[in-house]
């Protein structure tokens, strides 16, 4: 009986490509098959398969590498898939940024039978939620009640009677703060009970969620968490004439909670798995009986008790089913940007409150309302262009480091980045130990971005809100001074040589589109300028043999910044880098204009 010898063909694994895929078939076919397939011309059967299996190796070899590459943060190219990754290190992606700032509202109020003074009856409350435009068609919302009778506001006589010189109307000039966006709402119906529901919007470029109920009146709150099970409010303080607090914050159970999944411009809702007969506790639980054990031991062993969690239940909130969900939410769409000094002329439909509108003449409560006006002082600005990929991976890991407290410098700008959209952004940030400070003294440079993505100072109300942001987080002997970073502009003009073979004059557009491609992203604050990575942008386009010489100078006149500052000085003596102190930005304003080149 003859035994056959069993064998094991050569694999070669590294083989994961169409050419060298095809190459390892044809020899497996020669070598093993060679009475049985012997014609292997490009028009052949044989051919047509060995391509075919080619084909299918390489694209599963390409989608393999896709996988992995995607399932970590470092090698994650996808938006989307970055966004998931930056979430399980805590961070909290917003979604399009929003342009928040003070503006100046003004209302004529007729004067009182004796011209002293303003008529009272006549002096409203504007709403918030009214809408106010610039001129580029850029939109905000008053996110505060104004009332015109508060004793802070700029009181001016606007008319007078010209036969006896008293006065017959006063300007009343008040302050608010708006947010850019449009306020709008959705209708989402909920069929039968299904866990963990998630509900996806329509709406593209929405910044937040303003309400979510349902049918009958139940109100869905917004958490960080689902296993957060309390939510915090503002209760009118009944005794403000006596302590001077306007409201009281109290602790409200939130058995009906959802959490926002975003994406790079979806949003969903992600509700619990619980319904309303499964919840064990509808209200707040009694400290006391949380801390200590309720089966008469006299001590606790949990020295981990967290106040905020004084609910108790394993569901993760309700799910709603069987009913409407009624949805408003605010929109940032990429008209509403920032917005320059002065921009904002146009008040939409304003909803005034007047204290007795019954006893009031309907005509003058018509001249109040059609006499508002509204300007901005200063520049509103916070709306920054979203993150690139590589800076949402710097931010997502930074913010993971900081374990929600502020210690070191990168601590305290991951922390900046992560401040709630509503409340402003800063395009750039950087922290500097205060050498100078007998005490812990940190300066916080930032920059912010105008209506064109172009550098500007961040506003005040920004500023406020980040410094109110950090006390959260920051050391208690840290303090924090937020001071705007200055801009310089400068301009690149470099020569190369092409290729004999190319078209020069294509070479030399395919270099200026690397570098205003290059530039389109902001340095950081304080950031070296290396003008060798000038030279290797250009030299990887394809047709350039050398790079000649690159210069770069800083951009001067009414279009630029005017701060002064010596390039020649501060590049390196070997000509590599360009030294930037702490608290300067270098900014390629008009990519366009700015990035300049020749070629021979």
């Amino acid at each position: 009986m003859s035994k056959t010898k069993k064998y094991r063909r050569k694999v070669n694994y590294t083989s994961r490509d169409f050419d060298s895929i095809k190459r390892d078939l044809l020899e497996q076919a020669r070598r093993y098959y060679p009475e049985s397939y012997r014609d292997f011309s490009d028009a052949s059967f044989g051919s047509l398969m060995v391509d075919s299996v080619s084909y299918i190796g390489d694209q599963l070899s390409f989608y393999l590498d896709y996988n992995v590459n995607e399932s970590f943060m470092d090698t994650a190219n996808e938006y989307n898939n970055i966004i998931r990754h930056a979430k399980q290190f805590g961070y909290r992606f917003e979604g399009r940024n929003s342009a928040s700032g003070v503006v100046a509202i003004f209302v004529l109020v007729p004067a009182t039978t004796s011209g002293l003074g303003p008529n009272k009856s006549y002096i409203p409350v504007l709403k918030r939620g009214t809408q106010v435009k610039s001129s580029t068609g850029a939109s905000f919302i008053l996110v505060e009640n104004i009332d015109f009778s508060n004793s802070a506001n700029q009181v001016v006589v606007a008319r007078t009677n010209s036969t006896t010189g008293l006065p017959t109307h006063y300007a009343i000039k008040a302050y608010a703060n708006v947010i850019s966006g449009k306020l709008s709402s959705e209708n989402v119906v909920v069929g039968a009970y299904q866990p963990y529901l998630n509900v996806k919007l329509k709406a593209r470029d929405i910044a937040e969620i303003i309400s979510v109920t349902d049918s009958d009146g139940n109100e869905y709150f917004e958490v960080d968490f689902l296993s957060q099970d309390v939510i915090y409010r503002e209760v009118v303080n009944n005794n403000v004439k006596a302590d001077s607090v306007p409201s009281i914050i109290k602790p409200f159970a939130a058995p009906r909670r959802f959490v926002i999944d975003r994406k790079s411009v979806s949003t969903s809702l992600q509700f619990g798995y619980g319904s309303d007969s499964e919840i064990e506790t509808p209200s707040i639980v009694e400290p006391s009986n949380v801390v200590l054990d309720m089966y008469g031991k006299s001590y606790t062993s949990d020295l981990s008790f967290d106040p905020s969690k004084l609910i108790r239940t394993d569901k993760f909130g309700i799910s709603p089913s069987n009913t409407t969900l009624t949805v408003r939410y605010r929109i940032v769409t990429g008209a509403d940007t920032n917005a320059s000094a002065g921009a904002i002329s146009q008040v939409g439909r304003a909803n005034f409150e007047f204290p007795s509108p019954n006893a009031t003449n309907r005509n003058t409560r018509a001249d109040v309302v059609a006499s508002v006006e509204v300007t901005n002082e200063e520049p509103i600005v916070g709306s920054v262009s979203a993150p690139s990929k590589e800076e949402l991976k710097r931010r997502s890991k930074d913010f993971f480091a900081t374990q929600n407290r502020a210690v070191t410098k990168a601590d305290y700008e991951a922390i900046v980045y992560n401040m709630d959209k509503k409340f402003g952004t800063v395009k750039r940030c950087n922290v500097v130990r205060d050498r100078d400070s007998l005490k812990r003294n940190l300066n916080m440079y930032v920059i912010s971005e105008d209506e064109r993505g172009k550098l500007t100072t961040t506003n005040t109300t920004i500023k406020n809100n980040v410094k109110t942001w950090l006390n959260r987080y920051r050391m208690l002997n840290d303090t924090v001074d937020i001071i705007d970073a200055y801009i310089v502009n400068i301009g690149i003009n470099f020569e190369i040589v092409a290729n004999e073979t190319k078209n020069r004059f294509e070479v030399l557009e395919a270099a200026l589109a690397a570098l205003r491609e290059k530039f389109a992203t902001h340095n950081y604050i304080g950031e070296p300028f290396y003008i060798n990575d000038i030279y290797s942008t250009l030299n990887r386009v394809e047709g350039v043999v050398d790079v000649v010489r690159v210069k770069v100078e800083q951009k001067k006149g009414s279009d630029y910044s005017s701060t002064h500052y010596d390039i020649q000085g501060n590049t390196s003596a070997d000509g590599r880098y360009i030294n930037v102190p702490s608290n300067v930005i270098l900014e390629v304003k008009f990519l366009q204009n700015d990035i300049k080149g020749s070629v021979k």
